[in-house]
């Protein structure tokens, strides 16, 4: 990559944080382009000619939003961490992601875009489900996961928590403590409804 690619590798990934960045409290609807270059320290004219539209530029950006979360995520996975150190992390990350971005933009581009979904759908298949079935054989190796559970169940119950993110996301945005709502649903994901396993 010579310089001059470089410097517009640097400005394309500005202008996208920044785009990141002012929807944590514009509507998609709401916000332009004019807004966004004035935010970016750009002209108009030279997101056009990144992006095409606004449309596109949401989607990068979202795009660049997802890899860069994977990109943690695989980068976590290296670590010589146990289990519930692992689990830590993901709860402080989804908390992060769902604090940080309004619930209806999330189900908006997580959900309703189609494409954008079936994105999100392959880089899961692709990339995080291998590194979620190393992390349940290494937590059943370790005897950090129960005997009982299988690692085809793991993955089921993930499945269906991701096949019901709308409902959820739904259901967040009307709560009136939308932060605490999260952290229950978080806490039944990875720990259930009991907390732990009853003795026997």
């Amino acid at each position: 990559m010579n310089g001059f690619e470089k410097r517009s590798a640097l400005i394309k990934d500005k202008i996208m944080k920044t785009t990141m960045e002012l929807l944590k409290t514009w509507e998609v609807k709401r916000l332009r382009i004019a807004d966004i270059a004035k935010a970016a320290s750009v002209s108009q004219v030279t997101i056009y000619n990144y992006f095409g539209s606004k449309e596109a530029l949401i989607g990068e950006s979202f795009k660049a939003f997802i890899e860069d979360s994977i990109r943690e995520f695989e980068e976590e996975m290296q670590q010589k961490k146990s289990l519930k150190e692992r689990m830590t992390y993901f709860i402080v990350k989804d908390k992060e992601t769902y604090s940080s971005l309004p619930p209806a933009l999330v189900k908006q581009l997580m959900i309703d875009d189609l494409v954008m979904y079936q994105y999100i759908q392959q880089q899961y298949d692709d990339r995080l489900v291998p590194l979620m079935v190393q992390m349940v054989e290494e937590g059943k190796a370790g005897g950090e996961i129960s005997p009982k559970v299988s690692v085809e169940a793991v993955l089921l119950v993930i499945q269906m928590y991701i096949k019901s993110s709308g409902e959820m996301l739904d259901s967040v945005e009307k709560h009136e403590d939308k932060e605490r709502f999260l952290e229950e649903l978080f806490h039944i994901f990875f720990y259930g409804l009991c907390g732990q396993e009853a003795a026997e």
